[in-house]
């Protein structure tokens, strides 16, 4: 039976697990999506302000990580991570360290609940053990990231050339076993080059080099509709471009947020599409507070951008 999709309604973070589910079913959530069932929760990271950042790194940070802002804090330091090695969902370092990743196989339609199994079970866990998969064996009281993050807390992202930072720090010198050296070594070879771009007004943007194209990636926000109506005005006045060259390619739907895409000059450093995002920024802001109707010319401009979507699960 293919998975049914619903989205969920927003709800207060913090509240116990016998709430009602934000899928809108009307079950307490233990009962709904806490169940681990087949429906899919479209919008997963809702109500964080590390939103954004918490989608970029599931879907297109090649290698980055950043502290988890827990609302209580433990005795064991938690980072997040794009990728562990060997697609790990959470390792113990020697240490007590934990490591969250995010590009992770998932075995619910909940990938905020999957994510808080993990961390519960890298808290619980002995140093030096590893997580592969959330799954059934992960017990416990279930939980969401909304209920263990402070909500109003960004990430404070740190971008990384490669995945050096899987190999932690040894007085001893002793090396990486063999299967983390050969994981790193294949890692390595596939990452993109992939930087952020910083400005006035501009967060959760990424200059992105593919090898044969550079990509601006700017993940936002707003309700899907407000922001297609905002990127239609700007369209329908020719202002949708970040430079001349520099043409809107399409979006993509990723975890409930729309991602705007930019095709790049390649020969351009990433720090020189600082002004022209925020000047974007700026044009865009303004387009999203119009709340005029939109004119037959941003209506058709709406359709046409539509036709350049697409969605990934």
């Amino acid at each position: 039976m293919a998975k049914k999709t619903r989205e969920r309604a927003a709800a207060p973070a913090g509240e116990n697990p016998r709430r009602p589910c934000p899928c809108g079913s009307g079950k307490r959530y233990k009962a709904c999506h806490g169940a681990g069932d087949d429906v899919i929760v479209t919008r997963p990271f809702e109500g964080l302000a590390a939103e954004c950042d918490l989608v970029a790194m599931r879907e297109f940070l090649p290698s980055a990580t950043a502290p988890l802002p827990l609302r209580t804090q433990g005795e064991r330091p938690v980072t997040l991570a794009t990728v562990l090695p060997g697609a790990a969902a959470a390792v113990v370092r020697a240490d007590g360290e934990i490591l969250l990743g995010l590009q992770v196989q998932t075995r619910s339609g909940d990938l905020s609940a999957d994510l808080a199994r993990a961390l519960r079970w890298a808290q619980e866990a002995e140093p030096g053990e590893s997580l592969q998969v959330v799954g059934p064996g992960v017990a416990g009281e279930l939980t969401r990231l909304q209920d263990v993050l402070d909500p109003a807390a960004s990430l404070d992202l740190t971008m990384h050339s490669d995945f050096a930072w899987w190999i932690p720090v040894d007085e001893s010198g002793a090396g990486p076993s063999p299967e983390v050296a050969a994981s790193l070594e294949r890692a390595n070879a596939v990452i993109l080059p992939t930087e952020p771009v910083v400005a006035e007004g501009v967060r959760s943007a990424y200059w992105v080099d593919t090898g044969t194209k550079a990509h601006l990636r700017w993940v936002r926000p707003e309700p899907e509709e407000k922001l297609q109506a905002a990127l239609a005005r700007l369209q329908a006045r020719g202002e949708l471009a970040l430079t001349e060259e520099a043409r809107y390619a399409g979006s993509f739907r990723a975890h409930g947020l729309l991602v705007p895409v930019w095709d790049l000059d390649r020969e351009l450093h990433s720090k020189e599409w600082t002004a022209p995002a925020a000047a974007f920024a700026t044009r865009l802001d303004a387009a999203l507070a119009d709340e005029a109707p939109l004119t037959d010319a941003e209506r058709r401009a709406r359709d046409a951008l539509a036709g350049k979507q697409v969605t990934l699960r």
